[in-house]
């Protein structure tokens, strides 16, 4: 499998890339060692029953899912500028004020 030109100037365009002319070619040409490379990966068949690698651990512990309060240094009615009735109270936006 090769890559066009064409193709590379779709590709970028599609992640509004802007790319000269000139350095399309290259590109191209870029491109094309990258699938190349990423086809030889195919070529190495089976692997005698080994298991392939994944990073990470193999399961993840799970927690217990308990819905706990947030310890917070200070409450926020506390550091709000004006809070009533457990909500923060802020200035209307000019926008939303009616105009009658």
């Amino acid at each position: 499998m090769s890559v066009t030109a064409a193709e590379v100037e779709r590709v970028a365009k599609l992640a509004e890339l802007a790319v000269d002319p000139k350095d399309l070619p290259a590109l191209t040409a870029q491109m094309n060692a990258i699938v190349d490379f990423v086809a030889q990966l195919t070529e190495l068949g089976d692997l005698g029953g080994a298991t392939p690698y994944i990073a990470g651990p193999e399961r993840t512990p799970l927690r217990e899912d308990v819905v706990r309060p947030a310890r917070m240094a200070r409450r926020p009615a506390e550091i709000a500028p004006d809070f009533e009735e457990g909500f923060f109270v802020v200035p209307k936006l000019g926008a939303m004020e009616s105009s009658a």
